[in-house]
């Protein structure tokens, strides 16, 4: 009895409570006073819940009131499950999707602005299987090989090739870009080899008429069948593959030195300080820009010189550099350093250099007319020009013929602008200071220009 009187002796204070906290949270709310006491009683199933354990577990006490008890805490636990499942029912009503609106464009940013490719290849969609390795093409293997084959050479690392199909050329044509520009395209027959005429074969050949890609070489288009034949004849009998390889491989080795930028320069200034910090310490930025070492190295690379060693070539232009930040100079200082590779590369290990050189009046009025020209070069007067140009033509295909390289010696003045001159027509032709010459190699005059 004391118990329950003690228990009823509170129902007021909890009435008065209930009543008090009810007019506090109606201030704001324009709801119906009884709506509101039984949204805020029975609106969440949470509270009932609450409610119907603690209830029940005064049920389970001994000595209680246990059947009315329980009783109430079923009723509580009834009231919060039906509450709970009120409220799912109503979560899974779908509302109707509004009216859509045309979206709006989106503005423009720089994600938007796509780089240009360094080095691409489109296919037609007859050459997808090339380099699909499920279907047996071997065009990706030979990328990867040209590319490491050229890095080992050149001395930095050539960047990846962008293949991807293209729907504008015709089905069996290839296109190479350089920096976003198509610099070789050719057609090709996946299902045939090219057999190539080097120059002297025996016999005729059935085939399909065509060009080497890479060298311009008379070809035939002959079938697996007909390759032990070729070669058996002379020709020079290769699959599609390495067709489209090897003149990817030419081309990116003509533009190596379009390919070299501030990125790959910097990367082989890190690769240097780790054997010689000190050494690149001191040179970049101190003694030289790294914009005067980039035009240097691709100086090197357009007239055909590696830039592996990297160590002497950064010994060198720190040497110089506090004298001269012209680039061309610089060039000139590094090839001198770099003579004995430059030699080597162009005649192996021969003792004896065969030399082309200038008759010394006309190395003379050249020297003068590079004077008079200041930085525009040569002012040669059209006919000398001429008649200079096809007597070193003539010259360099007579030591093609003995299977000699052709090398032009001349006075570190005159080097540069007569290799960037002669480059483009007689690609054959080596142009060297006489500074560059290495004083171990024995010199002998094969012909005299005049």
């Amino acid at each position: 009895m004391t118990i329950g009187d003690g228990l009823v002796a509170q129902i007021p204070a909890l009435l008065l409570s209930t009543a008090a906290a009810i007019i506090v949270t109606r201030v704001s709310s324009p709801q119906d006073m009884g709506k509101q006491i039984v949204s805020q009683l029975f609106g969440s199933s949470r509270a009932l819940a609450v409610t119907a354990g603690i209830i029940g577990l005064l049920g389970l006490i001994p000595g209680m009131p246990n059947l009315p008890f329980l009783i109430l805490a079923g009723a509580a636990g009834v009231g919060a499950y039906l509450i709970e499942r009120g409220h799912a029912a109503e979560g899974e009503v779908v509302e109707e999707e509004p009216e859509q609106k045309p979206a709006d464009v989106a503005e423009l940013t720089w994600d938007d602005v796509q780089p240009v490719d360094i080095i691409g290849l489109e296919l037609g969609y007859r050459l997808i299987p090339l380099v699909d390795q499920k279907q047996g093409g071997e065009l990706m293997g030979r990328i990867k090989g040209v590319r490491k084959k050229l890095s080992q050479e050149l001395g930095f690392l050539v960047q990846a090739v962008h293949i991807r199909d293209n729907l504008d050329l015709s089905p069996t044509t290839y296109r190479i870009s350089l920096l976003g520009v198509p610099m070789g395209e050719a057609e090709v027959h996946p299902d045939r080899e090219l057999a190539i005429n080097p120059g002297q074969v025996f016999g005729a050949l059935q085939g399909i008429p065509g060009k080497d890609p890479a060298f311009g070489l008379d070809a035939l288009w002959i079938t697996a069948a007909q390759r032990e034949q070729a070669q058996t004849m002379g020709y020079t009998a290769v699959d599609v593959s390495t067709v489209i390889a090897t003149h990817l491989s030419t081309l990116i080795q003509e533009h190596a030195h379009e390919l070299l930028g501030h990125e790959e320069v910097q990367q082989l200034l890190n690769v240097l300080a780790r054997k010689a910090p000190k050494l690149v310490e001191d040179l970049v930025p101190k003694t030289v820009p790294i914009s005067v070492i980039v035009k240097v190295l691709q100086n090197l690379l357009a007239e055909g010189v590696p830039i592996r060693d990297m160590r002497t070539i950064a010994e060198t232009l720190a040497e110089h550099a506090v004298h001269s930040q012209d680039p061309v100079t610089l060039t000139n200082a590094v090839r001198a350093a770099l003579g004995r590779s430059i030699v080597q590369h162009i005649n192996g290990l021969e003792r004896e250099l065969q030399v082309i050189t200038l008759n010394p009046e006309l190395e003379q009025l050249l020297l003068q007319s590079l004077q008079s020209g200041g930085d525009g070069g040569l002012g040669l007067e059209p006919g000398l020009a001429r008649r200079l140009h096809d007597n070193l033509r003539a010259t360099v295909e007579r030591q093609e013929v003995g299977g000699k390289p052709s090398v032009l010696v001349v006075s570190p003045q005159l080097r540069t602008w007569l290799a960037r001159w002669l480059r483009p027509t007689l690609k054959a032709l080596h142009v060297l200071g006489v500074n560059e010459i290495p004083d171990n190699k024995q010199i002998r005059v094969v012909a005299s220009v005049g």
